[in-house]
């Protein structure tokens, strides 16, 4: 279905893109961008509003024939770095660090109690949530490019070329910027780390 897409894809860059393939491609990758901008915004609202963008970029660079060419034979990847750019641009804009909300201060100090097995389901839901907040606060302490590595490496398992790529960064850049992301994580969350010891 994807390879059908993306050959679809292909074959509309010469005359424009077709809303109704397009539509489809772009309901296949819609959640994926969504998930990929929410985790990288920490903001479900801007995540919302990045997608939309994201998309529209799209679609005009299709509809113009301006997509790069070697990117278009993986248009998942292609998405992907215009979702990447979208968030990356908002993250550095003064508008965003004005608005960005912050988390309230009390927030940053869930105690976290680690569960057994045994433990019902609500209570996991509940630690699951709370871990997830953890997680998110933590991510708002990465530099916006730490951010987009650690997303695509985590969140979206892509392999350090692949991400290379995404980024237009070399190998040894990205690898950088996720030991760096790793180490800001570990440190935020190093509490986790001690209550399992």
């Amino acid at each position: 279905m994807i390879s059908l897409m993306a050959d679809q894809l292909m074959d509309k860059i010469q005359v424009g893109a077709d809303v109704r393939t397009f539509g489809a491609w772009m309901t296949s990758e819609q959640r994926r961008i969504f998930l990929l901008c929410r985790r990288m915004l920490q903001d479900p609202d801007e995540a919302d509003s990045a997608t939309q963008d994201v998309f529209l970029k799209a679609y005009k660079a299709l509809s113009k024939g301006t997509g790069e060419l070697e990117e278009l034979d993986n248009p998942g990847r292609w998405v992907t770095r215009i979702a990447v750019n979208t968030c990356l641009d908002r993250l550095r804009s003064k508008a965003w660090k004005i608005w960005q909300r912050r988390p309230a201060p009390e927030d940053e100090e869930i105690i976290l109690q680690m569960t057994s097995d045994n433990q019902p389901d609500a209570e996991r839901r509940l630690f699951s949530k709370q871990i997830q907040e953890r997680l998110d606060l933590a991510m708002l302490k990465l530099s916006a490019r730490q951010r987009a590595v650690f997303a695509l490496r985590h969140y979206e398992s892509l392999p350090l070329e692949e991400i290379a790529g995404v980024l237009k960064l070399d190998v040894g850049t990205v690898k950088a910027h996720l030991f760096r992301a790793l180490s800001k994580m570990r440190e935020e969350l190093k509490d986790l780390y001690q209550a399992r010891s």
